[in-house]
């Protein structure tokens, strides 16, 4: 049966049960990463021990770089099941799935005659490489994107007549500040200020008027939190929130300088197997030489605008384009379906050749991938990698659909490629022995110091019940001095002479290792301590 002809519900059931199998690889092949991964949740944690649900605090402080819905959404499901790791690593795979279902009645909205796009379109975007990677990953950027959509939503909906699509666009105005902040209106303004190019026959002045109202109820949202938020955090929390988080971020980013065109060599890897994939370009070829239509026109108008703004800001990051994504899966699904028959040999072959380099890594042949590991990968990954791509090709030859054959393809070498990767990453990142380790001495009334800039990495791992002291220079060397009781957490610059240190708790540490030990030892490691 041809998925271009029936209305696409069975790919969207294939695309969430592919989200749901990439969720459970994440979750067992990957700890909590620090810095940012342990950083946001031991945030929320931090809310919940002193049950303070308007000021996020970090290590004991009140903490402004984010906004609090997010850890909303952990205490929700610590309220229900109690606090578990576990929680808070589903809550983004859940916006994931709201996001592919936003994402398949929007296509109807812009091409109602074409009824299986949006099945198709959500496929696309749950096996686009950054999508998944950050669909699995607790960190802001899919809940964004989530609502986005639903702004996006909104603006077809007010484009059509009904004034409830300025409602939902300035609900998801503000639900997008209490997310991540006002960079939504970067990701939701330029479509409906260049409405009138995608939706010929606007009334302008009716339309701008709206979308001003949108604005503004959304800061009404936003200022229900931040008002109270800011009277309870005092004043330094005040000003960060209303003022200073901004202008330190615009400032940040200009002076973390990227070029221009950072982004664009990334491209293919952040949206592989699509990209790289020639079929798509040949149908892209086509499209173009056909016109554009509305929904085309909407979807270039969500993308375009944004993608050149983060290009001209200096400090970029790759997660800065996930709500992007959506908007380049449902134009891909448009440009395919007036092409369909095409092979996939190109994302194939590099496929099978990351197959075949999981395979040299795991017997050893490639030292560079093994030299920070504990163990060397397993073998079937690799293996078994190599043996679907080769299946994805000779399916794309024998004629088989090729967006679910892409998308399998793709979500499989991701997950493979973790289960390949889990022997490199736990050591390095899973930091969970040591945040008790940590607990345990603080339960026993001893201080404990940080012997460098504390990001709470330990405090939710830990269930840690009180700050750390984050100290530095002569000051720490002062506090060792006067609480010889106490313990500090060094990093060392590398793991040479570590089995001979008097530790209470000792492991490799991203490209280090770090140390729970008494104050004395901790003395005497000061000259090869690192910040980390």
């Amino acid at each position: 049966m041809n998925p271009y002809r029936n209305d696409g519900r069975g790919l969207l059931l294939l695309s969430l049960l592919l989200l749901a199998a990439l969720t459970a690889a994440a979750l067992l092949t990957r700890p909590l990463i620090p810095i940012d991964e342990t950083r946001y949740v031991s945030a929320a944690w931090e809310m919940w021990l002193r049950g303070d649900f308007l000021v996020p605090f970090k290590n004991g402080e009140p903490y402004s770089h984010k906004p609090p819905f997010m850890f909303w959404m952990f205490h929700a499901g610590w309220a229900l099941f109690g606090v578990t790791d576990w929680w808070p690593r589903l809550v983004l795979p859940l916006f994931s799935a709201g996001a592919l279902l936003l994402t398949y009645p929007l296509a109807r909205r812009l091409w109602p005659q074409r009824a299986g796009l949006g099945g198709q379109a959500a496929l696309i975007l749950v096996s686009a490489l950054l999508w998944i990677v950050f669909s699995t990953s607790v960190m802001f950027d899919v809940m964004l994107a989530f609502w986005v959509l639903l702004g996006m939503h909104g603006v077809l909906a007010a484009a059509d007549g009904k004034r409830r699509g300025f409602v939902m666009l300035g609900i998801a105005i503000g639900m997008g500040v209490l997310t991540k902040g006002p960079v939504i209106l970067l990701n939701l303004l330029p479509v409906a200020v260049l409405a009138p190019w995608w939706n010929p026959g606007l009334r302008w002045r009716r339309w701008f008027g709206g979308v001003v109202l949108a604005v503004l109820l959304g800061a009404a949202i936003a200022l229900a939190w931040a008002i109270p938020a800011g009277m309870a955090g005092g004043e330094a929390y005040r000003n960060a929130i209303f003022w200073g988080q901004t202008a330190d971020r615009m400032v940040e980013s200009f002076a973390h300088r990227r070029p221009f065109w950072w982004y664009l060599p990334l491209l293919p890897l952040l949206l592989f197997p699509w990209f790289v994939w020639p079929g798509f370009w040949q149908a892209l070829a086509h499209h173009r030489r056909a016109g554009l239509d509305r929904g085309t026109r909407f979807c270039l108008a969500w993308m375009l605008p944004v993608f050149i703004a983060f290009c001209f800001i200096s400090g970029k990051q790759p997660h800065y384009l996930v709500p992007l994504f959506p908007a380049f899966a449902l134009l891909a699904a448009r440009i395919l379906a007036d092409r369909p028959a095409f092979r996939v040999g190109v994302p194939a072959l590099l496929a099978m050749g990351l197959g075949v380099a999981l395979m040299l890594a795991a017997s050893g042949k490639i030292a560079a991938f093994n030299e920070e590991a504990a163990a060397l990968p397993a073998l079937w990954p690799g293996a078994l990698l190599a043996l679907l791509a080769l299946a994805a090709w000779v399916a794309g030859r024998r004629g088989f659909s090729p967006v679910p054959n892409l998308a399998l393809l793709g979500a499989a070498a991701l997950a493979l490629l973790q289960l390949a990767a889990k022997p490199s990453i736990d050591p390095l990142y899973d930091i969970k022995a040591l945040a008790l380790a940590i607990g345990e001495v603080q339960a026993q009334g001893l201080p404990v110091a940080n012997a460098a800039r504390y990001h709470a990495q330990y405090q939710f791992l830990g269930r840690l019940q009180a700050p750390l002291l984050e100290l530095h220079g002569a000051e720490l060397k002062r506090w060792l001095a006067e609480h010889p009781e106490g313990y500090a957490v060094i990093y060392l610059k590398d793991r040479q002479g570590l089995d001979a240190i008097p530790a209470r708790h000792k492991q490799a540490y991203r490209g280090g290792a770090a140390v729970l030990v008494d104050a004395r030892t901790a003395a005497g490691l000061l000259p090869v301590h690192i910040e980390n």
